[in-house]
Protein backbone atom coordinates (compact mmCIF):
# COMPACT_ATOMS: atom_id res chain seq x y z
CA UNK A 1 0.00 0.00 0.00
CA UNK A 2 1.17 3.54 -0.60
CA UNK A 3 2.64 5.39 2.37
CA UNK A 4 1.98 9.11 2.21
CA UNK A 5 5.13 11.32 2.44
CA UNK A 6 5.29 14.37 4.62
CA UNK A 7 5.44 17.60 2.64
CA UNK A 8 8.46 19.93 3.25
CA UNK A 9 7.44 23.31 4.50
CA UNK A 10 7.93 26.04 1.90
CA UNK A 11 9.93 29.20 2.80
CA UNK A 12 7.86 32.24 2.65
CA UNK A 13 8.83 34.86 0.06
CA UNK A 14 9.15 37.60 2.61
CA UNK A 15 12.03 35.78 4.31
CA UNK A 16 13.99 35.75 1.07
CA UNK A 17 13.28 39.43 0.50
CA UNK A 18 14.56 40.38 3.95
CA UNK A 19 17.73 38.33 3.46
CA UNK A 20 18.42 39.96 0.10
CA UNK A 21 17.91 43.43 1.53
CA UNK A 22 20.33 42.75 4.39
CA UNK A 23 22.95 41.44 2.01
CA UNK A 24 22.58 44.53 -0.22
CA UNK A 25 22.86 46.81 2.79
CA UNK A 26 26.01 45.10 3.98
CA UNK A 27 27.62 45.44 0.57
CA UNK A 28 26.68 49.13 0.39
CA UNK A 29 28.13 49.91 3.82
CA UNK A 30 31.32 48.07 2.99
CA UNK A 31 31.75 49.93 -0.26
CA UNK A 32 31.12 53.34 1.41
CA UNK A 33 33.88 52.68 3.91
CA UNK A 34 36.44 51.99 1.22
CA UNK A 35 38.85 54.97 0.57
CA UNK A 36 39.14 56.19 -3.00
CA UNK A 37 42.26 55.09 -4.78
CA UNK A 38 45.14 57.60 -4.31
CA UNK A 39 46.44 59.22 -7.52
CA UNK A 40 49.87 58.05 -8.57
CA UNK A 41 52.81 60.43 -8.92
CA UNK A 42 56.17 59.58 -10.42
CA UNK A 43 58.77 59.66 -7.64
CA UNK A 44 61.41 60.91 -10.05
CA UNK A 45 59.30 63.98 -10.88
CA UNK A 46 59.12 65.30 -7.31
CA UNK A 47 61.73 66.58 -4.90
CA UNK A 48 61.87 64.87 -1.54
CA UNK A 49 63.76 66.06 1.51
CA UNK A 50 64.19 64.83 5.07
CA UNK A 51 63.49 66.96 8.12
CA UNK A 52 66.65 67.28 10.19
CA UNK A 53 67.63 68.88 13.46
CA UNK A 54 70.78 70.91 13.93
CA UNK A 55 72.35 74.27 13.04
CA UNK A 56 70.92 76.32 10.17
CA UNK A 57 72.45 79.30 8.37
CA UNK A 58 70.02 81.95 7.16
CA UNK A 59 71.09 83.40 3.82
CA UNK A 60 69.68 85.47 0.98
CA UNK A 61 70.94 85.51 -2.60
CA UNK A 62 70.91 88.00 -5.40
CA UNK A 63 72.59 88.76 -8.70
CA UNK A 64 74.54 91.94 -9.32
CA UNK A 65 77.59 93.52 -10.90
CA UNK A 66 81.04 94.70 -9.91
CA UNK A 67 81.38 98.47 -9.94
CA UNK A 68 84.36 100.71 -9.07
CA UNK A 69 84.37 102.24 -5.61
CA UNK A 70 85.69 105.50 -7.07
CA UNK A 71 84.18 106.98 -10.25
CA UNK A 72 84.97 110.46 -11.58
CA UNK A 73 82.28 111.83 -13.87
CA UNK A 74 83.48 114.55 -16.22
CA UNK A 75 80.68 116.83 -17.39
CA UNK A 76 80.61 119.88 -19.64
CA UNK A 77 80.84 123.24 -17.87
CA UNK A 78 79.79 125.10 -20.99
CA UNK A 79 78.37 124.41 -24.40
CA UNK A 80 80.81 123.59 -27.19
CA UNK A 81 81.67 121.47 -30.19
CA UNK A 82 84.00 118.49 -29.99
CA UNK A 83 87.09 119.45 -32.00
CA UNK A 84 89.60 116.76 -31.00
CA UNK A 85 89.52 113.45 -29.11
CA UNK A 86 92.94 112.40 -27.86
CA UNK A 87 92.14 109.27 -25.81
CA UNK A 88 89.65 106.45 -26.27
CA UNK A 89 87.95 104.26 -23.58
CA UNK A 90 90.15 101.58 -22.05
CA UNK A 91 93.29 103.72 -21.95
CA UNK A 92 95.20 104.32 -18.72
CA UNK A 93 95.26 108.03 -17.88
CA UNK A 94 96.83 110.32 -15.33
CA UNK A 95 95.37 113.41 -13.68
CA UNK A 96 96.71 115.79 -16.36
CA UNK A 97 95.99 113.61 -19.42
CA UNK A 98 94.19 115.65 -22.10
CA UNK A 99 91.11 113.66 -23.17
CA UNK A 100 89.42 115.99 -25.67
CA UNK A 101 89.11 119.61 -26.77
CA UNK A 102 85.94 121.64 -27.24
CA UNK A 103 85.47 124.96 -28.98
CA UNK A 104 82.94 127.80 -28.57
CA UNK A 105 83.72 131.32 -29.88
CA UNK A 106 81.03 132.86 -27.67
CA UNK A 107 82.77 131.63 -24.53
CA UNK A 108 86.07 133.07 -25.66
CA UNK A 109 84.43 136.43 -26.46
CA UNK A 110 82.82 136.48 -23.02
CA UNK A 111 86.20 135.84 -21.44
CA UNK A 112 87.79 138.69 -23.43
CA UNK A 113 84.95 141.05 -22.46
CA UNK A 114 85.38 140.15 -18.80
CA UNK A 115 89.12 140.86 -19.06
CA UNK A 116 88.39 144.23 -20.72
CA UNK A 117 85.93 145.28 -18.01
CA UNK A 118 88.40 144.26 -15.32
CA UNK A 119 91.20 146.28 -16.91
CA UNK A 120 88.89 149.31 -17.25
CA UNK A 121 87.88 149.23 -13.59
CA UNK A 122 91.47 148.74 -12.48
CA UNK A 123 92.44 151.87 -14.46
CA UNK A 124 89.56 153.75 -12.84
CA UNK A 125 90.79 152.64 -9.45
CA UNK A 126 94.28 153.98 -10.17
CA UNK A 127 92.87 157.32 -11.40
CA UNK A 128 90.52 157.74 -8.43
CA UNK A 129 93.25 156.78 -5.99
CA UNK A 130 95.54 159.44 -7.52
CA UNK A 131 92.84 162.15 -7.41
CA UNK A 132 91.85 161.35 -3.84
CA UNK A 133 95.46 161.27 -2.74
CA UNK A 134 95.99 164.69 -4.37
CA UNK A 135 92.98 166.08 -2.53
CA UNK A 136 94.21 164.69 0.73
CA UNK A 137 97.69 166.17 0.27
CA UNK A 138 96.21 169.57 -0.68
CA UNK A 139 94.04 169.52 2.42
CA UNK A 140 96.99 168.54 4.59
CA UNK A 141 98.99 171.44 3.09
CA UNK A 142 96.14 173.83 3.83
CA UNK A 143 95.91 172.56 7.40
CA UNK A 144 99.66 172.96 7.83
CA UNK A 145 99.48 176.53 6.50
CA UNK A 146 96.62 177.37 8.83
CA UNK A 147 98.50 175.92 11.77
CA UNK A 148 101.38 178.25 11.00
CA UNK A 149 99.12 181.28 10.50
CA UNK A 150 97.12 180.50 13.64
CA UNK A 151 100.28 180.18 15.70
CA UNK A 152 101.63 183.48 14.28
CA UNK A 153 98.30 185.23 14.99
CA UNK A 154 98.30 183.90 18.55
CA UNK A 155 101.82 185.24 19.09
CA UNK A 156 100.88 188.65 17.66
CA UNK A 157 97.82 188.79 19.92
CA UNK A 158 99.98 188.02 22.98
CA UNK A 159 102.54 190.66 21.94
CA UNK A 160 99.83 193.26 21.39
CA UNK A 161 98.34 192.41 24.78
CA UNK A 162 101.73 193.13 26.35
CA UNK A 163 102.14 196.38 24.41
CA UNK A 164 98.62 197.43 25.28
CA UNK A 165 99.38 196.98 28.95
CA UNK A 166 102.33 199.35 28.43
CA UNK A 167 100.01 201.74 26.55
CA UNK A 168 102.09 201.54 23.41
CA UNK A 169 99.09 200.59 21.22
CA UNK A 170 95.44 201.21 21.42
CA UNK A 171 92.46 198.94 22.18
CA UNK A 172 91.38 198.65 18.53
CA UNK A 173 94.59 197.04 17.39
CA UNK A 174 94.53 194.62 20.31
CA UNK A 175 90.99 193.51 19.52
CA UNK A 176 91.84 193.10 15.83
CA UNK A 177 94.80 190.84 16.51
CA UNK A 178 92.78 188.91 19.09
CA UNK A 179 89.88 188.37 16.61
CA UNK A 180 92.33 187.38 13.86
CA UNK A 181 93.86 184.73 16.05
CA UNK A 182 90.41 183.35 17.01
CA UNK A 183 89.34 183.27 13.36
CA UNK A 184 92.41 181.36 12.27
CA UNK A 185 91.91 178.92 15.15
CA UNK A 186 88.32 178.24 14.04
CA UNK A 187 89.39 177.86 10.39
CA UNK A 188 92.09 175.44 11.48
CA UNK A 189 89.57 173.33 13.37
CA UNK A 190 87.23 173.28 10.35
CA UNK A 191 89.99 172.37 7.93
CA UNK A 192 91.19 169.58 10.22
CA UNK A 193 87.67 168.18 10.29
CA UNK A 194 87.56 168.52 6.51
CA UNK A 195 90.83 166.59 6.31
CA UNK A 196 89.27 163.78 8.36
CA UNK A 197 86.24 163.73 6.05
CA UNK A 198 88.47 163.61 2.99
CA UNK A 199 90.51 160.73 4.45
CA UNK A 200 87.35 158.76 5.42
CA UNK A 201 85.72 159.39 2.04
CA UNK A 202 88.90 158.32 0.31
CA UNK A 203 88.88 154.97 2.15
CA UNK A 204 85.20 154.37 1.33
CA UNK A 205 85.57 155.24 -2.35
CA UNK A 206 88.67 153.09 -2.71
CA UNK A 207 86.97 150.20 -0.85
CA UNK A 208 83.96 150.40 -3.21
CA UNK A 209 86.21 150.39 -6.25
CA UNK A 210 88.29 147.53 -4.87
CA UNK A 211 85.07 145.56 -4.30
CA UNK A 212 84.07 146.16 -7.89
CA UNK A 213 87.52 145.07 -9.02
CA UNK A 214 87.25 141.88 -6.95
CA UNK A 215 83.85 141.07 -8.43
CA UNK A 216 85.12 141.59 -11.96
CA UNK A 217 88.20 139.50 -11.12
CA UNK A 218 85.87 136.68 -10.02
CA UNK A 219 83.91 137.02 -13.27
CA UNK A 220 87.13 137.01 -15.27
CA UNK A 221 88.38 133.93 -13.40
CA UNK A 222 85.08 132.18 -14.08
CA UNK A 223 85.28 133.04 -17.78
CA UNK A 224 88.88 131.89 -17.95
CA UNK A 225 87.89 128.66 -16.20
CA UNK A 226 85.17 128.15 -18.81
CA UNK A 227 87.71 128.55 -21.58
CA UNK A 228 90.12 126.21 -19.82
CA UNK A 229 87.35 123.65 -19.20
CA UNK A 230 87.01 123.18 -22.94
CA UNK A 231 90.31 121.31 -22.69
CA UNK A 232 89.00 118.27 -20.84
CA UNK A 233 91.58 116.52 -18.64
CA UNK A 234 91.15 113.30 -16.65
CA UNK A 235 91.59 114.91 -13.23
CA UNK A 236 92.49 111.55 -11.60
CA UNK A 237 94.79 108.63 -12.25
CA UNK A 238 92.87 105.61 -13.50
CA UNK A 239 91.29 104.10 -16.59
CA UNK A 240 89.04 105.91 -19.04
CA UNK A 241 85.90 103.76 -18.95
CA UNK A 242 83.50 105.77 -21.08
CA UNK A 243 83.67 108.61 -23.64
CA UNK A 244 80.31 108.73 -25.47
CA UNK A 245 81.13 111.54 -27.93
CA UNK A 246 82.28 111.87 -31.51
CA UNK A 247 84.06 114.61 -33.47
CA UNK A 248 81.83 117.53 -34.37
CA UNK A 249 79.18 116.68 -31.77
CA UNK A 250 77.65 119.65 -29.95
CA UNK A 251 77.38 119.33 -26.18
CA UNK A 252 75.41 121.39 -23.67
CA UNK A 253 76.31 122.22 -20.06
CA UNK A 254 75.95 119.20 -17.78
CA UNK A 255 76.32 116.57 -20.52
CA UNK A 256 78.54 113.59 -19.64
CA UNK A 257 81.88 113.90 -21.41
CA UNK A 258 83.83 110.99 -19.92
CA UNK A 259 84.06 108.63 -16.96
CA UNK A 260 87.35 107.77 -15.24
CA UNK A 261 87.49 104.87 -12.78
CA UNK A 262 90.04 103.19 -10.57
CA UNK A 263 89.67 99.49 -11.49
CA UNK A 264 91.87 98.25 -8.66
CA UNK A 265 89.15 99.02 -6.10
CA UNK A 266 85.85 97.31 -6.86
CA UNK A 267 82.66 96.66 -4.93
CA UNK A 268 79.64 94.48 -5.63
CA UNK A 269 76.16 95.90 -6.09
CA UNK A 270 73.63 93.12 -5.47
CA UNK A 271 69.90 93.21 -6.20
CA UNK A 272 68.03 91.33 -3.47
CA UNK A 273 64.29 90.64 -3.65
CA UNK A 274 62.44 93.14 -1.47
CA UNK A 275 60.70 90.30 0.41
CA UNK A 276 64.08 88.90 1.50
CA UNK A 277 65.99 92.11 2.17
CA UNK A 278 64.22 93.22 5.36
CA UNK A 279 66.83 91.64 7.67
CA UNK A 280 69.95 92.82 5.80
CA UNK A 281 72.06 95.27 7.81
CA UNK A 282 75.47 96.88 7.18
CA UNK A 283 78.32 94.80 8.56
CA UNK A 284 76.91 91.36 7.67
CA UNK A 285 79.17 88.82 6.00
CA UNK A 286 78.68 88.28 2.27
CA UNK A 287 80.14 85.87 -0.29
CA UNK A 288 80.46 87.08 -3.90
CA UNK A 289 80.93 84.60 -6.74
CA UNK A 290 82.92 86.26 -9.56
CA UNK A 291 82.74 83.11 -11.76
CA UNK A 292 86.50 82.82 -11.27
CA UNK A 293 86.39 82.43 -7.52
CA UNK A 294 84.39 83.27 -4.41
CA UNK A 295 85.38 86.40 -2.47
CA UNK A 296 84.35 87.18 1.09
CA UNK A 297 83.12 90.72 1.66
CA UNK A 298 80.98 92.79 3.99
CA UNK A 299 77.70 94.62 3.51
CA UNK A 300 78.58 98.32 3.34
CA UNK A 301 75.24 99.95 2.50
CA UNK A 302 71.61 99.03 1.95
CA UNK A 303 69.48 101.24 -0.29
CA UNK A 304 66.71 102.99 1.68
CA UNK A 305 64.07 102.27 -0.99
CA UNK A 306 63.18 99.38 -3.27
CA UNK A 307 63.23 99.67 -7.05
CA UNK A 308 61.38 97.31 -9.40
CA UNK A 309 60.90 94.72 -6.67
CA UNK A 310 64.51 94.60 -5.52
CA UNK A 311 66.72 96.36 -2.98
CA UNK A 312 70.27 97.38 -3.90
CA UNK A 313 72.91 96.13 -1.47
CA UNK A 314 76.53 97.31 -1.71
CA UNK A 315 79.22 94.85 -0.61
CA UNK A 316 82.78 96.03 -0.01
CA UNK A 317 85.43 93.64 -1.31
CA UNK A 318 89.12 93.13 -0.48
CA UNK A 319 91.80 94.78 -2.59
CA UNK A 320 92.95 91.49 -4.13
CA UNK A 321 90.31 89.91 -6.36
CA UNK A 322 90.42 86.84 -8.63
CA UNK A 323 91.80 87.32 -12.11
CA UNK A 324 89.19 88.48 -14.56
CA UNK A 325 87.38 90.68 -12.05
CA UNK A 326 86.57 93.95 -13.78
CA UNK A 327 83.89 96.66 -13.73
CA UNK A 328 80.39 95.65 -14.90
CA UNK A 329 81.17 91.94 -14.43
CA UNK A 330 78.03 89.95 -13.55
CA UNK A 331 78.32 88.27 -10.14
CA UNK A 332 76.13 86.42 -7.65
CA UNK A 333 76.20 87.25 -3.97
CA UNK A 334 75.03 85.50 -0.81
CA UNK A 335 74.47 87.51 2.37
CA UNK A 336 74.61 85.60 5.67
CA UNK A 337 71.87 86.91 7.97
CA UNK A 338 72.35 84.76 11.09
CA UNK A 339 73.30 81.29 12.35
CA UNK A 340 70.60 79.35 14.20
CA UNK A 341 71.46 76.66 16.74
CA UNK A 342 69.42 73.50 17.37
CA UNK A 343 66.34 73.86 15.11
CA UNK A 344 64.21 71.64 12.89
CA UNK A 345 64.71 72.50 9.24
CA UNK A 346 63.91 71.19 5.81
CA UNK A 347 64.57 72.23 2.25
CA UNK A 348 62.56 75.26 1.16
CA UNK A 349 59.28 74.10 -0.40
CA UNK A 350 57.98 75.69 -3.57
CA UNK A 351 56.05 78.86 -2.74
CA UNK A 352 57.02 78.80 0.95
CA UNK A 353 56.96 82.08 2.89
CA UNK A 354 58.72 82.41 6.26
CA UNK A 355 56.28 82.52 9.17
CA UNK A 356 53.39 81.06 7.13
CA UNK A 357 51.46 77.79 7.41
CA UNK A 358 51.27 75.58 4.33
CA UNK A 359 50.20 72.03 3.46
CA UNK A 360 52.92 69.53 2.54
CA UNK A 361 52.74 65.87 1.53
CA UNK A 362 54.53 63.74 4.14
CA UNK A 363 55.68 60.26 3.13
CA UNK A 364 54.29 57.58 5.46
CA UNK A 365 57.01 55.42 7.05
CA UNK A 366 57.45 52.08 5.23
CA UNK A 367 54.94 53.03 2.56
CA UNK A 368 54.86 54.69 -0.82
CA UNK A 369 51.89 56.81 0.18
CA UNK A 370 52.18 60.54 1.05
CA UNK A 371 49.56 62.30 3.17
CA UNK A 372 48.84 66.04 3.21
CA UNK A 373 49.67 67.65 6.59
CA UNK A 374 49.64 71.31 7.72
CA UNK A 375 53.13 72.62 8.55
CA UNK A 376 53.95 75.87 10.33
CA UNK A 377 57.15 77.44 9.00
CA UNK A 378 59.52 79.79 10.83
CA UNK A 379 62.53 81.72 9.64
CA UNK A 380 63.65 81.09 6.09
CA UNK A 381 66.89 80.94 4.14
CA UNK A 382 67.84 80.54 0.49
CA UNK A 383 67.48 76.75 0.33
CA UNK A 384 66.04 75.88 3.75
CA UNK A 385 63.30 76.91 6.14
CA UNK A 386 62.73 76.40 9.86
CA UNK A 387 59.91 74.01 10.88
CA UNK A 388 57.91 75.05 13.96
CA UNK A 389 55.01 72.54 13.94
CA UNK A 390 53.61 69.70 11.85
CA UNK A 391 56.75 67.66 11.18
CA UNK A 392 59.28 65.69 13.19
CA UNK A 393 62.93 64.84 12.71
CA UNK A 394 63.35 62.16 10.06
CA UNK A 395 60.06 62.87 8.23
CA UNK A 396 60.26 62.90 4.45
CA UNK A 397 58.20 65.56 2.68
CA UNK A 398 57.57 66.55 -0.91
CA UNK A 399 59.02 70.01 -1.63
CA UNK A 400 57.92 70.25 -5.26
CA UNK A 401 54.90 72.23 -6.38
CA UNK A 402 51.88 69.97 -5.79
CA UNK A 403 49.20 72.42 -6.89
CA UNK A 404 47.87 69.82 -9.39
CA UNK A 405 46.83 67.63 -6.44
CA UNK A 406 45.20 70.26 -4.23
CA UNK A 407 41.89 68.34 -4.34
CA UNK A 408 43.30 65.11 -2.79
CA UNK A 409 44.61 64.39 0.67
CA UNK A 410 47.06 61.64 -0.29
CA UNK A 411 49.11 60.54 -3.27
CA UNK A 412 51.07 57.43 -4.12
CA UNK A 413 54.70 57.68 -5.22
CA UNK A 414 56.03 55.01 -7.51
Amino acid sequence: MDIPKAKKPRRKPWVLAVGGACALLAVTVGLSRLRPAAPTVERASVWLDTVKRGPMVRQVKGAGTLVPEYIRWLTADTAGRVERIHVRPGATVTADTLLMELSNPDVQLQALEAERQLASVEADLIQVRMELETQRLAQEALVASLISESADAARRAEANEALHQQTHIGDLEVRQTRDKAAELKRRLALEERKLQVVASSMKEQLAALRGQVERLEAVARFRRAQVESMKVVAGEDGVLQDLPLELGQWVTPGVLLAKVVKPERLKAELRIAETQARDIQPGLKALVDTRNGVVEGQVARVAPAASQGTVRVEVSLPAELPRGARPDLTVEGTVELERLGDVLSVGRPAGAQPGATMALFRLMPGSDEAVRVPVQLGRGSVNAVEVLQGLQEGDQVVLSDMAAWDAVERVRLR
